[in-house]
């Protein structure tokens, strides 16, 4: 997801993605602890999903101050 199509949602819509992306990265971490995980560029992907969401999300909240 790039982050113009993340700047065209609303914070609470971000919000949700992020509990979603820390669910599926927990997903995947443990997946990759049993050995199961066969892309293992998925767990980096992910990670970097949610900081990149946690900072549009930052950006809109102090924009909005």
């Amino acid at each position: 997801m790039k982050p113009s199509e993340i700047r065209k949602l609303s914070p609470a819509e971000i919000e949700k993605l992020v509990r979603e992306k820390k669910q599926e990265l927990m997903e995947l971490r443990f997946q990759a602890s049993i050995g199961q995980l066969s892309q293992n560029h998925r767990v980096r992907e992910t990670r970097r999903l949610i900081a990149r969401l946690l900072t549009i999300l930052g950006e809109k909240r102090r924009s909005h101050a």
